[in-house]
């Protein structure tokens, strides 16, 4: 059987690799277009800041090493031009010579990644994206002196990694984001600290606008404002690249990426497709979707071959699990966001929680934001987003695993997860978040979300803070009613009538005064995920 692979890296390495652990007697061949088939992408831009020093550790495997350990003939800088399904053959051009070649297949796989959104223009000032390890190099010559101008465009995963290792390089930085917000997947407030952070290091940022042009020494936005640039880093995001596969009369999905089933295989039968030019079906809502992540790349490469060599095997619908560090921040999500079931039209129910990374009478605890989306229905997790300094990484893993086990919110109170002082609570903040989402979707603790708090003042109610004095004298909500939790039972004759909004810093306290009050007969809702929460979606807003 002779089986070949277009494109390596992630998904493409993944197949030809398991391939041969399966089958020592297949001809596995792979073509790459690039001068490298195997590096590690997600550190580029850690190479480019200089905490990766050694280029020679982002590049895996060389077609020499995959050679000597898996018997892989593997081709680099041989672009493959056409794919005839009728003949099972490919047309192959060697780039460096421009010989042309035709290869047949028994069976194929395309691993063509994704390219920029946009094509690099004409114009003195470099202009690259940060996808290749060529990319890299170029930009990391680029940053010949200090202070060098740059202008990254896109506050997504990867522009925000360029922003923290460009300014690591003690390159100038302005950021562009055409959106209202960085990190676009995650709902405005949990994204507001992100934005704070970047600021705090001197990084110049431009919401809501767009590239006009670029000029020599100057990159025009479109409300006409001119910013010096001798470099312009383009991670607006990536297309799939999947021409390739149009030519070859290959079935294209709604979403512009190759469809494939759920074994990853395309409307031809002997024709396989991963990675990020291919669509994947999602888990929330079973819709089609692209999701550019290593880590499926990776496991439906393998997946294919293991399909290939006769072993049955289906794809999981992806959850869109990610996570980015960026200065001392970090930023995790899982599943849908608010925006994403709002314009969706789904049911949901949120929680916004801020407990400690770990224990509060251990040094270094830092408090952490949790906001989690569920079904009041089922209790099904639909989503959720994570931002803090400590321990971020570890929520989201645990919150992604219940999401694809399927376990109801609720249930997150109930896991047994690892305690120590140093590395969480007796209460985890996982469970702190599974009481908390229990307390809010039967009733028991009744809430109101930042974003309609404005809407139910309007309407009557009255806010009351029941934090300290000192609390209240530092940052209130305007026209709150300071009533501290400890003195609540001794004034609650003294509260308007009608309903009430309490509050508290981050929800515990205003989940207390709540209970209080309820059992008073009064008609009260705490104010979901406190002041902290109103302040981050109020500032960002």
């Amino acid at each position: 059987m002779r089986v070949v692979v277009v494109g390596g890296v992630a998904g493409g390495m993944s197949a030809a690799t398991r391939m041969r652990r399966l089958d020592e007697s297949a001809e596995i061949v792979v073509f790459e277009r690039g001068p490298e088939v195997s590096y590690a992408n997600c550190g580029l831009p850690y190479y480019v800041g200089g905490t990766i020093a050694d280029r020679s550790s982002l590049l895996l495997q060389t077609p020499a090493s995959l050679h000597r350990r898996f018997r892989l003939d593997v081709r680099v800088r041989h672009e493959v031009v056409r794919i005839d399904t009728a003949t099972k053959s490919l047309d192959v051009v060697d780039l460096d010579t421009g010989l042309r070649s035709t290869e047949a297949y028994d069976k194929l796989i395309l691993a063509p990644g994704a390219r920029p959104r946009r094509d690099e223009p004409t114009s003195t000032i470099p202009t690259l994206s940060l996808r290749t390890v060529d990319d890299a190099d170029r930009i990391h010559r680029a940053l010949v002196h200090a202070a060098v101008p740059v202008v990254v465009v896109g506050g997504g995963y990867t522009g925000l990694e360029a922003v923290e290792n460009l300014v690591a390089r003690g390159a100038r930085v302005t950021l562009v984001q055409r959106g209202g917000q960085l990190l676009s997947p995650l709902d405005v407030e949990m994204a507001a600290p992100i934005a704070a952070a970047v600021r705090e290091r001197g990084v110049d940022v431009r919401l809501g606008a767009q590239i006009e042009r670029i000029e020599d020494g100057a990159v025009i936005l479109d409300d006409g404002t001119a910013i010096p640039a001798e470099l312009v880093i383009d991670a607006s995001g990536v297309v799939p690249e999947s021409q390739l596969a149009v030519d070859a009369g290959l079935r294209i999905g709604e979403t512009g990426g190759i469809w494939v089933d759920e074994t990853c295989r395309t409307s031809d039968p002997d024709v396989f497709a991963v990675g990020d030019g291919v669509e994947k079906q999602e888990l929330i809502a079973g819709e089609s979707t692209l999701v550019t992540m290593a880590g499926l790349a990776n496991r439906h490469g393998r997946m294919v071959a293991d399909i290939i060599a006769g072993r049955a095997e289906t794809a999981r619908p992806a959850l869109g699990t990610g996570i980015v560090k960026v200065f001392d921040i970090v930023a995790a999500k899982a599943g849908w966001s608010e925006k994403q079931l709002r314009a969706a039209g789904r049911e949901f129910y949120i929680v916004h929680v801020h407990p400690g990374s770990h224990a509060g009478y251990y040094p270094g605890a830092e408090t952490l934001s949790m906001k989690l989306l569920a079904d009041p229905a089922s209790d099904r997790i639909l989503g959720a987003q994570i931002v803090g300094r400590d321990g971020v990484d570890k929520r989201i893993d645990v919150i992604a695993t219940a999401m694809h086990a399927g376990l109801p919110a609720a249930e997150l109170a109930q896991l047994e997860l690892a305690y120590a002082p140093q590395f969480g609570s007796a209460k985890d903040a996982v469970n702190f978040l599974g009481y908390v989402a229990e307390n809010t979707r039967t009733g028991t603790t009744p809430t109101v979300q930042w974003h309609e708090l404005d809407a139910a003042l309007a309407s009557g109610a009255t806010l009351v803070d029941v934090r300290t004095a000192s609390e209240f004298a530092a940052g209130a909500i305007p026209g709150a009613v300071n009533v501290p939790l400890d003195e609540l039972r001794e004034h609650i004759d003294e509260l308007p009538g009608g309903p009430l909004v309490v509050h508290c810093q981050v929800g515990l306290r205003g989940h207390l005064a709540t209970r209080i009050l309820t059992q008073r007969g009064l008609a009260v809702r705490n104010l979901d995920g406190g002041y902290r929460t109103w302040r981050d979606g109020t500032a960002a807003s």
